[in-house]
């Protein structure tokens, strides 16, 4: 038989704060756990790992509500009537991580050319300003920003 963590030890190996997950159980995101003789509450690690996801989802954004639905569903409460909403809000949520990883994709891509400019221009040293944030097109201006770094909207 596995070993059962007290809820104090799932929250530091799951991150989540014990109030969370007797928030998450109470609201139905998470099924009761067992009870020891003396009344405190005893997960196993398959437990901890559903704890562990709900983290992640939650950090990524999915919104509460969808996550209770997702998490009644895995663990066992699933109507056949609800699968089609399901997989099209696990297809939604999975979109958005996507696209999520594709602009920290390109992100990381721009850090790396910035990178790459402010070691050019150290070899450089030419006296004027660091031109390490520029473009091809000119210099990365704040977004709204025109073209003399003021804002283009009208007061």
């Amino acid at each position: 038989m596995a070993p059962s963590l007290t809820i104090g030890q799932v929250a530091k190996t799951s991150g989540i704060a014990a109030k969370t997950i007797r928030y998450y159980e109470q609201i139905g995101v998470l099924p009761a756990p067992s009870r020891a003789a003396s009344g405190y509450r005893l997960y196993d690690q398959p437990g901890v790992e559903r704890l562990r996801f709900i983290r992640r989802a939650r950090s990524l954004g999915l919104p509460l509500q969808q996550l209770k639905t997702l998490m009644s569903t895995l663990n066992g409460g699933a109507h056949p009537a609800l699968r089609p909403r399901l997989r099209a809000l696990v297809r939604a949520q999975l979109d958005a991580v996507t696209n999520q990883i594709a602009e920290l994709e390109g992100l990381r891509q721009q850090l790396e050319q910035i990178l790459q400019r402010m070691r050019t221009s150290e070899r450089r040293s030419h006296g004027g300003a660091c031109q390490c944030l520029g473009t091809k097109n000119g210099p990365v201006r704040p977004r709204g920003a025109g073209p003399t770094g003021t804002s283009d909207a009208s007061p």
